[in-house]
């Protein structure tokens, strides 16, 4: 099983890498969104909000992967192995974000490099929830880097992970508890109850492979201003300031590689808003640290999958040894 999943993985991604996500063609994160914005209505009200939000999430991922799972157990029933594994991969590459977080990433740095920060500040405001109209070259490259280095979990590794555990079924059921976490899992007046569900599944699903995550981007690169020692102590020290359990990871370690400091004071809808500071100020913040942790983020999603082949192969010879 390990070994199809793997290879529905390395595919998924490849499709990923030549195609990414054309806005015209039918996403499954749409289909999510449209149905956690139906419970949204329906059931964010009255009395009973927290027990509403598990209903949507459990019942909206039992579902999903009652579907997902009959469906794929149907294709390699019916047809050869490579048509299962195959439609596995297009079903898994949809969860995978490689190429649009890369593209996002570019769409801010190309004007940034050419000195235009209004162009570079409405691309920001693309991919982030805070304000942007009155961002400086530092906070714009700050903004961005933030943004890929979280994202390497929550878009990539993330669903590799779970892919390579369950196959498509679980890649799935992990973008829509992802998805539910980004559109109701908030500590506002309308969600801190009815979202709160959502927000601690998806730091339950993210415990593992943000860790992982935070590993491989720790080997990716050499830390640029300190020795590995002293970036490891950086990451174990900062990644728990994150106000995310799991978010903390990938920021503290892509901080510590580039020797910047991340985190700090944020706007949304006007509103000030602080949060703690990860790394150490060796560098100022530049439109150069944008493109090193787009390349911080190939190198570790590489990581990631040699060590899924790795994990693989292991498991398949302590399995062949216990059938002799």
């Amino acid at each position: 099983m390990l070994i199809k999943n793997f290879l529905a993985i390395v595919i998924a991604w490849l499709i990923d890498q030549w195609f990414g996500d054309p806005p015209h063609w039918p996403h499954p994160v749409k289909w999510f969104g449209r149905m956690i914005a139906f419970c949204d209505r329906r059931l964010n009200k009255g009395n009973y909000k927290v027990i509403k939000g598990y209903i949507m999430v459990i019942f909206l991922s039992g579902c999903l992967f009652c579907l997902s799972f009959l469906l794929v157990a149907y294709v390699y029933q019916i047809f050869p192995l490579y048509v299962g594994i195959v439609l596995e991969a297009l079903l898994i590459a949809p969860t995978i974000a490689q190429k649009g977080l890369k593209d996002a990433a570019h769409a801010v740095l190309y004007p940034l490099k050419r000195g235009n920060l209004q162009t570079a500040r409405e691309q920001l405001n693309n991919i982030v929830g805070r304000d942007t109209n009155d961002l400086n070259e530092a906070e714009i490259t700050r903004g961005t880097v933030e943004t890929v280095a979280e994202n390497i979990n929550d878009g990539i590794t993330a669903p590799m992970f779970w892919a390579l555990i369950g196959g498509a079924p679980f890649a799935l059921v992990y973008r829509l508890i992802n998805t539910c976490d980004s559109m109701v899992g908030y500590k506002n007046d309308m969600y801190i109850d009815f979202g709160r569900a959502s927000a601690i599944i998806d730091d339950i699903v993210n415990y593992i492979p943000a860790r992982l995550t935070g590993l491989a981007i720790m080997c990716a690169k050499k830390p640029l201003h300190t020795p590995y020692v002293d970036a490891w102590t950086i990451v174990r020290r900062d990644a728990k300031k994150h106000a995310s359990p799991n978010s903390g990871w990938m920021e503290a370690s892509v901080a510590a590689i580039l020797g910047v400091q991340l985190g700090g004071v944020n706007y949304y809808a006007g509103k000030r808003s602080k949060s703690q500071k990860l790394g150490e100020p060796f560098a100022v913040l530049n439109v150069q640290h944008i493109l090193l942790t787009i390349s911080i983020m190939k190198r570790a999603v590489f990581i990631f999958l040699v060590g899924g082949f790795f994990i693989v192969i292991t498991f398949t010879w302590i399995k062949s040894s216990l059938c002799l």
